[in-house]
């Protein structure tokens, strides 16, 4: 099932299938958030935004209008 990052629960994992969107800034595609790599939801902040990431070992915080845009595959726990 495909959907996007904003709908991720805390310490659920999944893979980034797609970023092709406009709305995506290059500095978060340089940091690793590309299609294929491994995300976990570390944490929300309070009100919900902005949400801290491990995209395959790199910590970083995005916006929730951000993380709309990035589509995702939910992956169970191996």
């Amino acid at each position: 099932m495909e959907d996007n990052l904003a709908n991720l629960k805390r310490g659920e994992r999944c893979v980034i299938t797609d970023v092709s969107s406009i709305h995506i800034p290059l500095k978060l595609l340089e940091m690793g958030c590309l299609p294929g790599n491994y995300v976990e939801l570390v944490q929300v902040a309070p009100f919900q935004d902005p949400m801290y990431l491990n995209i395959n070992g790199t910590h970083l915080a995005i916006r929730k209008e951000t993380a709309i845009h990035i589509l995702i595959k939910k992956i169970a726990y191996e």
